[in-house]
């Protein structure tokens, strides 16, 4: 007993010696996704209720998660470029902005010309706050608390999801109250997405106070992704390719749980609200001691056996009659799916020399960008014509092949330290 507690205490005072060695950039940052987490929890929570309240069905959402994600993987490669150009501070501030602009124009202008023409927007604000975020994190890390600052960046901003999807829940029946319409309509919808619209501008203000120069003329000039894959084809085939099929899986069945428990276990709104508040919270939470685990068992072996244990809780979660259990096998397939994430990151992030990361950021925000854009819209036909079953099960097949070739390529043989673009 006596030795685990000291172990544990040891745990603690390493995770917080590396949290406050944190700079002051990297603090603004994870300030401001904890509130952008926060707002885009009650965005993805009720955007599909919205769209099919009025009077839309899940082919169209499945058409503009393909639009958005469609627009994120053309624009991956000139995002970088204008990233570069921008400087990562601008690039993370445009990209937000771009999110809560899109929000703000579906709820004034609802159509469908307008949902698909803000989800390309939508996409390219992804775009280029994905291509520029892990630069900033490595920029403004040193190399013992890097993927401390990976997990918390994106554990926080997904507890902070806690928050907007508890809000979310009951937001649309607070409005409905005041307005005289009944929860579940347009405009009880249409009122809490533009109140949170115009929350995700504000939470982009701690962003001013990051102090980052722009890239000079020379480092921009070493931004060649072509050439970098001509000089490093194997490598970037093994980064991608475990990615690039955990996202065609991933695009099949994450935009719509909402819908799957409002359908398949006949939930409420609330109800669905709070499911999706606590896996938010147990996301958030595994991916904040992801650090110190990984560091304790090496990062690929961490990303594989939480990848893999993931798997069974998927089948439990799709395939369950009963509600609870679906639920208690989301907040675990959330929580082990996700710890990996970050460290992979890392992991890769270290495994390029600096002057390829923005290339890396690019190719891979690419290849992450590739199964979302195609797999909703599949999903959306499947689930209308077949329901939810031939999704989960082709998902199941997907992320097994994925942890298959996170084994292969990075367990069992590790690459070269590091690379240059050239």
């Amino acid at each position: 007993m006596t030795i685990n507690h000291a172990m544990n205490n040891n745990v603690l005072r390493v995770y917080a010696q590396r949290v406050g060695a944190f700079r002051p950039n990297a603090r603004l940052y994870l300030f401001s996704a904890i509130l952008t987490g926060a707002a885009l929890g009650v965005y993805r929570l009720l955007f599909n209720f919205y769209v099919l309240s009025l009077g839309y069905d899940e082919s169209l959402l499945g058409q503009l998660i393909t639009t958005s994600s469609m627009t994120s993987l053309i624009l991956a490669l000139p995002m970088g470029y204008l990233g570069d150009f921008l400087g990562r501070k601008l690039s993370l501030i445009g990209g937000g902005a771009a999110a809560g602009v899109a929000i703000l124009a579906m709820v004034i202008w609802p159509s469908r010309e307008m949902f698909i023409l803000m989800n390309v927007l939508l996409g390219a604000g992804q775009s280029l706050g994905a291509v520029s975020m892990s630069p900033f994190l490595v920029e403004n890390s040193g190399e013992e608390e890097r993927t401390y600052l990976f997990s918390l960046s994106q554990g926080l901003q997904t507890a902070a999801a806690f928050v907007g999807n508890w809000v979310g829940g009951y937001l649309p029946t607070w409005i409905a109250e005041n307005q005289g319409v009944t929860a579940t309509s347009s405009l009880a919808y249409a009122g809490a997405l533009g109140i949170i619209g115009g929350f995700a501008l504000l939470a982009l203000l701690p962003m001013l106070w990051i102090h980052a120069p722009k890239l000079e003329k020379s480092q921009r000039a070493m931004f060649a992704p072509w050439q970098f894959a001509r000089e490093h084809p194997a490598l970037l085939a093994k980064i991608i390719a475990p990615m690039l099929i955990t996202s065609i899986g991933a695009g099949l069945f994450m935009p719509f749980m909402n819908v799957f428990y409002r359908n398949v276990h006949n939930q409420a709104d609330p109800v669905i609200g709070a499911l999706f508040a606590w896996g938010s919270l147990a996301m958030g939470l595994g991916i904040i001691i992801s650090p110190p685990l990984a560091d304790r068992m090496g990062k690929i072996q961490f990303v594989v056996i939480t990848q893999l244990l993931s798997i069974p809780f998927l089948l439990l979660l799709g395939f369950s009659p009963w509600f609870w259990l679906s639920a208690a096998a989301f907040y675990v397939r959330l929580a082990l799916m996700n710890m990996g994430g970050p460290v992979y990151n890392a992991y890769v992030m270290e495994h390029v020399d600096p002057t390829s990361r923005a290339t890396v950021a690019s190719l891979v925000s690419m290849a992450w960008n590739f199964g979302w854009a195609f797999s909703p819209s599949i999903s959306g036909w499947m689930q209308v014509n077949y329901g939810f079953n031939p999704v989960f099960l082709s998902v199941i097949v997907l992320y097994s092949i994925s942890t298959f070739f996170y084994w292969q390529f990075f367990w069992s043989s590790k690459p070269r330290s590091s690379v240059s673009a050239g």
